[in-house]
Formats: structure tokens, C-alpha cells, sequence
């Protein structure tokens, strides 16, 4: 067996770097969460300074959303060719600079910048994600135990984080401006301190990488046309529009469905993170015990539910048990689904590149379609219509079943 056969198993690594790598890609994940949550928590505010209409907000998110279709189906290419470490650090300061575009934007009073800004910003986000998502595959696959929950466990906390720190930007008087330049340059500064911790690459992932390059832009475009990459695709599409969503949308339907003032809608966000958080750490231990497609069907189930509650319920109370079950379900589609799209490591990075891009196309451009939709219905009724993706995700959760292990330790082809 070749270093690029198919199942070829990732080599042996020290445990101590093995953990210390976890501990640099947990925290590169705190990082993207807290950049991204401090700008949501933000949202209400820009909407009031810039005076949008919800149909407006949303066509501003949905515009900003397309920079990470540019970029997602690319980034399997550059993971190749430039590794995570370089892939991960580039991302994080073309997102930071996309959102000091942004908040200049809002500034300035020019919808317009703040839209461009976003498209920057979402093209770093989106890269970003996936170097650390395919970074968290070596590592698990060195440590031989699914810990990737953890490290979306991470990003939750950071959105915590991002969320408070937001709500108190917000209570306390804080620019938009100057609270969101002083978050993306400490931001940038720990990502490049962070990834330092990577893992090594090894020369058999070296040859892997030349290999896939050397067929160039058609090795890539195989993977959209497997029928399991693309059902695992609809899986963590289901997911993060379950999530996208509540970041983009619940703390306005809080503010505007309730009539509560703008902290009250942060700290709706913030209940619903934590939930999330709380999940991604219990995650290991349920699919350590009952496996990806239980606890897949039992998370899809609660994000129904929650939505459900959130979205009908006349009572802020009642509807704060909706957002926790919701963030409950919510939590562990998109880590679930990286890991199975990197059940065969020679071909992670370009089936993480379909699968994110899929993700991602739900996770922001998804909340802005809703931004429509909310000015005809209302931001909590047009929530409802999660439901439809999140019923079909329900159907093709087997495909995210792990390969069974042959004899010899090493798995067979996805």
C-alpha cells in the first residue's frame, strides 16, 4: 500500500504533540467563534444606526455571504499546497480586514461598504474554518478518538464569549467601530500564535498532496459527484442553517417578537450558544457510546422541537426553553460531518472543501434568504421554514456512518 491509496492510515504520532496540537486547534477554534459572535452580537445595533428594513439587513447578509462561495471550493487546493498553518493565519487576516471594511461601512453610514466588507470577511471565515476543520481531522486521527465535538465545543465557547463581550459593548456604549477593531487585532495576533502548535506534516501527506495537485483542478471536482460526500453535504447543511440562523436572526426575533430592548435579544444568543457549547462537550461521550447516526437523529429531533417552541410560543420564558433545545440540536451536524468527511485522510481535504462549501453556502447565505422572508412574516415565524432542510437532513443521516475498521487497523474507502 502507497502513501495515496485510499486507505491508507494517518502514521503514528507522539501523544504529547498529539495533545498539544489539540489544545492549539481548540484554541484557533475559540478564536473563530469569538471574532464572528462579537460582530453578530453587533447586528441590532448597525441595523439601528444604518435604519434597515429587515428585507434590506437580509440582502446586505446575503451579499456578504458570497465571498465564502468564492472561496470554499478552492480551499482544498490551497490546503494542499500551502498546508493549514499558512492556509489558517492567511484566513484570519483576510477575514479581519473584511470586517474593518465593515464596520467602516457602518461608520460611514454606507450600507453599501458594509456589505463588501462582509463579502471580504466571509471568504476568511469560510477558509479559516476549513483549515482548522481539516487541521481537527489530523489531530483526532492521531489521538484515535473523536474529539472533534471538542473543538466545536470551542468555537461555541468562543461565540459565548463573543456574545457577552457584545451584550457588554452594547450596555456600555461601545462603537461598533472601535469594539470590533481592537476584537479582529487581538484575534489575528492569537491565531498566529496558535498555529504554531499544528501538527507536523509528514512526507507520506506531502506525496498525498503533490499527488493531488499534480491532477489538477479535476481531482477536486470528483468529489462532487459522490453520493456519500453529498448526502453527508445535506447533513451539515441542515445543521448550520439550524445554526446560521439562530446567530444571524434570534436576538432580533427576541427584541422585535417580544418588544424587549437590544441586551435582551444578546442574551437570547447567548442562552442559545451555550446550549450549543454545553452539547459539543457531551458530544464524545454519546457518539463514543451510541454512534454518529443516533446522536445525529437525536439532535436533529431537539432542533425541531426547540424551533418549534421558539417559533410559536407567546411567553419570552417558553420560548427560551425552544432556543435551548434548538441550540441543543443544532450542535453537532457540522462537526460530526467533518468527521466523516475525513473517515479516508488521503481525500480530506477535498471532500472537506465539498462539504464545508455546502455548509457554508447554508450557514450565510441561508440567514440572508430568511432576512427576506422575515419582512413579509416576522423574523420568529419565518424561522419556521428550518424545518424543511432539517427533515431531509433527518433522512440521510446514515450516510455519515463511520467505515467499519478492517483487521489490520487501517480503514477502507468511504
Amino acid at each position: 500500500m502507497t502513501p495515496t491509496d485510499p486507505g491508507v492510515a494517518v502514521p503514528p504520532v507522539p501523544s504529547a504533540r498529539a495533545r498539544r496540537g489539540a489544545v492549539a486547534v481548540f484554541a484557533t477554534f475559540v478564536l473563530n467563534g469569538f471574532t464572528f459572535a462579537n460582530w453578530l452580537a453587533r447586528i441590532p445595533t448597525i441595523r439601528d444606526e444604518l435604519g434597515l428594513r429587515p428585507e434590506q439587513l437580509g440582502l446586505i447578509i446575503l451579499v456578504g455571504s458570497l465571498g465564502s462561495l468564492t472561496a470554499l471550493p478552492v480551499t482544498g487546493r490551497i490546503l494542499n499546497r500551502i498546508g493549514p498553518v499558512r492556509t489558517v493565519i492567511g484566513a484570519s487576516v483576510v477575514a479581519a480586514a473584511g470586517l474593518v471594511v465593515a464596520v467602516t461601512g457602518v461608520a460611514q453610514v454606507s450600507p453599501l461598504l458594509v456589505g463588501a466588507g462582509l463579502f471580504l470577511s466571509t471568504m476568511g471565515i469560510g477558509s479559516w474554518d476549513v483549515g482548522m476543520n481539516f487541521e481537527g481531522t489530523r489531530v483526532e486521527q492521531a489521538l484515535g478518538r473523536a474529539i472533534m465535538p471538542w473543538f466545536h465545543g470551542g468555537f461555541s465557547i468562543g461565540t459565548v464569549l463573543g456574545a457577552a463581550v457584545g451584550g457588554l459593548a452594547i450596555r456600555w456604549g461601545v462603537p461598533v467601530p472601535t469594539h470590533m477593531l481592537v476584537v479582529v487585532g487581538v484575534a489575528v495576533v492569537l491565531v498566529a500564535l496558535m498555529t504554531r502548535g499544528f501538527l507536523p506534516e509528514t512526507a507520506a501527506q506531502r506525496v498525498a498532496a503533490q499527488e493531488s495537485e499534480s491532477h489538477g483542478g479535476h481531482s477536486y471536482l470528483r468529489f462532487w459527484v459522490e453520493p456519500r460526500t453529498l448526502m453527508v453535504g445535506l447533513v451539515v447543511l441542515a445543521a448550520a442553517l439550524t445554526e446560521g440562523a439562530a446567530n444571524d436572526w434570534l436576538a432580533l426575533a427576541v427584541i422585535d417578537g417580544f418588544e424587549t430592548p437590544n441586551e435582551t435579544g444578546a442574551f437570547g444568543l447567548t442562552v442559545f450558544l451555550t446550549a450549543m457549547t454545553v452539547m459539543r462537550f457531551l458530544g464524545t461521550f454519546l457518539l463514543d457510546r451510541f454512534g454518529r447516526v443516533a446522536v445525529l437523529r437525536l439532535c436533529t429531533g431537539l432542533a425541531i422541537v426547540g424551533l418549534l417552541v421558539f417559533t410559536l410560543s407567546p411567553s419570552l420564558p417558553v420560548a427560551l426553553v425552544g432556543a435551548v433545545l434548538w441550540g441543543l440540536g443544532a450542535a453537532l451536524g457540522f462537526p460530526v460531518g467533518m468527521s466523516a468527511a475525513s473517515d479516508d485522510p488521503a481525500k480530506a481535504a477535498g471532500r472537506l472543501s465539498v462539504v464545508a462549501t455546502i455548509g457554508y453556502t447554508a450557514f450565510l447565505v441561508g440567514p440572508g434568504l430568511l432576512g427576506l422572508l422575515a419582512s413579509h412574516v416576522g423574523y420568529r415565524h419565518a424561522l419556521l421554514a428550518i424545518l424543511v432542510p432539517l427533515v431531509v437532513g433527518l433522512l440521510v443521516i446514515p450516510a455519515a456512518r463511520q467505515p467499519v475498521q478492517a483487521p489490520d487497523g487501517v480503514r477502507p474507502p468511504a
